[in-house]
C-alpha cells in the first residue's frame, strides 16, 4: 500500500539556510563570549559594502 505521506522533499535554499544556520549555532556554542558583528559576517560568508560616497 502506498503511503502518501511518504516523499521526498528537497530545497536546495532550505538546505543552505539550515548549513549557515547550524554552522553558526556551532560557532556561538564554542565560543566563550558573544560572538562580534564581524565574526557572525564571517561565518556567514558575508561581505560588508563599502560605504558610497
Amino acid at each position: 500500500m502506498h503511503d502518501q505521506f511518504d516523499v521526498t522533499l528537497e530545497d536546495g535554499d532550505l538546505l543552505g539556510e539550515v548549513e549557515l544556520t547550524t554552522t553558526l549555532i556551532i560557532a556561538a556554542s564554542e565560543s566563550e563570549e558573544h560572538l562580534s558583528q564581524e565574526e557572525i559576517d564571517r561565518i556567514l560568508g558575508v561581505t560588508p559594502r563599502k560605504p558610497q560616497d
